[in-house]
């Protein structure tokens, strides 16, 4: 990638970020348009997940990954630490790979 292009991306992202501080008590944003867009990233974010966990390059990924991202999530419900999130989320693909689950 270029060097100007590269800093124009980096002077970009430092003007989107300045201009939340700078334009906070001059612009507006409705409710309805702030409820929105928390719910468009909880989707997103959602969207993100799904894709990772059931695809692998253009085909399916198996059983055992989303098993693992099941296994995350109820762990999140459960309010567990992070760590232990992760380590059993792991633990569970690891495991059913291991057994032969693709």
């Amino acid at each position: 990638m270029p060097l100007l292009a590269i800093a124009a991306l980096a002077a970009g992202t430092f003007a989107f970020r300045l201009a939340g501080p700078l334009l906070h008590e001059r612009v507006r944003v409705p409710d309805e348009a702030q409820r929105l867009l928390a719910v468009a990233a909880t989707v997103l974010l959602t969207a993100l997940v799904v894709a990772a966990a059931f695809t692998r390059g253009y085909g399916f990924a198996g059983w055992a990954r989303p098993a693992g991202v099941a296994v995350a999530a109820l762990l999140v419900l459960r309010k567990a630490p992070f760590p232990v999130v992760v380590v059993a989320a792991a633990g569970t693909t690891a495991l059913l790979r291991l057994a032969g689950v693709e």
